[in-house]
């Protein structure tokens, strides 16, 4: 996935610069024994190697092993490739970490395998974190029910787009833009889109072709129609219903009526959003609200804002979300008791949930951290996208969400933008995969 390959060599480079700021991982580590009488409790901790978030979480522990002297925390990082490995292996295996920050659309594989346990009623109900979390970050921890983990953050790659005031003013257009429709953005990207002498495009006017949001913007617009993306079973998929159709057609008239991208040059294997703004390329990139932080490390002379979107294909913001990372506890802990506390004490613990989003710079998923100001302070280009959270639901269960998102639905619309599928093909084609994919695996 073009945006996780960004960020995670970003943050390998960063690592590498500034020695990191938590203790590297080795391959694949046994489950801690018991301790001995008289000895601390050592609760090992997995994440993926993130300068940020490895900085927020260590200041975290720190805090908490004072609270707490007779508790040590080893905390092992892992790189992003290796780090997923471990976990589909390790986790079937019981041979796992205590606590493990997990990505979002994970939590459910592994809960639904008898892998993880259930947050005690004691730590957290699920009535309590209904009242705490939004529904979509928290869907991403509840399975069959059941509460199994505390999001850290709101993964979100709908809503929001990154603008270059530079090439506004070199087409006149008005800047900051107050856009009332879709139809609004277009006319504005239009103005914005540049061909060279030899008619190539050189930049967009607005970069929408990306993996990520051609997934995310494809079951929003449905769901923005009023439509619903899955079959009455609620397993099998509605991906060819006349909401789905109208999407694909919109995402094509935007490329081949509008020309405001072109999707051969501008895609996720081409030209990817984030590097393609960063060098003056698009005027406007639709792409997440995480990618601000990692762009002001990146390219700290880049000038840019980011910004609401409209609803594409409706009256009314309505969205999904995978969920995002979240605070587990693996079924092999020798002390589930303290490996709840410590996730609580991460996940659950509003100032502690503050320090995290505000370092890490990311969406919170806890109500209450989105709405204090210190956390606006810290993270301000987060304004565009937290007046729609509420609207955000979790995406529910993808059978495959890395294969549906990025093997069926991404290269299939993607197909269709560039002319080779009609909106009507690309939707049946889809509908027939993701079934099939739900079948193959019952």
């Amino acid at each position: 996935m073009k945006k996780l390959l960004f960020v995670f060599v970003l943050f390998s480079l960063l690592l590498a610069a500034c020695g990191g700021g938590a203790t590297p991982a080795s391959d694949a580590p046994a489950a801690g024994e018991p301790a001995a009488s008289g000895e601390k409790i050592e609760i090992r901790v997995w994440g993926h190697q993130a300068p940020a978030f490895n900085e927020a979480d260590q200041a975290i522990f720190d805090e908490f092993m004072k609270q707490n002297p007779d508790v040590t925390i080893k905390y092992e990082t892992f790189p992003w490739d290796v780090f997923i490995q471990t976990i589909q292996t390790s986790l079937p295996a019981g041979n796992t970490a205590d606590v493990i920050l997990i990505p979002g659309g994970y939590t459910c594989r592994y809960a639904a395998g008898g892998q993880l346990l259930e947050v005690p009623a004691d730590v957290l109900t699920l009535d309590a974190a209904a009242e705490m979390f939004y529904p979509a970050p928290l869907g991403g921890q509840t399975c069959d029910g059941q509460l199994y983990g505390f999001p850290a953050e709101y993964n979100i790659e709908y809503g929001g787009a990154y603008i270059n005031p530079t090439l506004f003013e070199a087409a006149g257009v008005a800047y900051p833009p107050v856009w009332d429709s879709w139809d609004a953005v277009v006319a504005d990207a239009k103005k914005m889109t540049t061909l060279g002498d030899d008619g190539v495009m050189t930049v967009a006017g607005m970069h929408y072709t990306n993996s990520d949001q051609l997934f995310t913007y494809f079951l929003a617009g449905i769901l923005e129609q009023g439509g619903n993306y899955f079959a009455d079973d609620n397993r099998h998929f509605n991906f060819n219903s006349p909401e789905a159709v109208a999407t694909i057609q919109k995402m094509m008239d935007m490329a081949q009526t509008d020309q405001i991208v072109d999707p051969i040059i501008f895609n996720a294997d081409s030209e990817w959003v984030g590097e393609s703004f960063a060098q003056g390329h698009n005027a406007i990139g639709v792409l997440g609200s995480w990618y601000a932080g990692d762009a002001k490390l990146a390219y700290p002379d880049l000038t840019f804002d980011y910004v609401t979107l409209p609803p594409m294909m409706g009256s009314e913001h309505k969205f999904v979300s995978v969920g995002g990372w979240g605070y587990v506890v693996g079924k092999s802990t020798q002390y589930p008791d303290i490996a709840w506390k410590l996730a609580a004490f991460l996940g659950a613990n509003q100032e502690n949930v503050l320090l995290f989003n505000s370092v890490s710079a990311t969406i919170p998923a806890m109500k209450a951290v989105a709405a204090d100001p210190k956390y606006v302070e810290a993270a301000p280009f987060a304004q565009a996208v937290l007046p729609i959270l509420d609207n955000g639901q979790f995406q529910g269960n993808l059978t495959d969400p890395d294969l549906i998102a990025y093997e069926i639905i991404y290269p299939t619309i993607l197909d269709a933008i560039q002319g080779n599928l009609t909106a009507e093909e690309a939707a049946n084609s889809i509908h027939e995969a993701a079934n099939a994919m739900v079948d193959s695996a019952e």
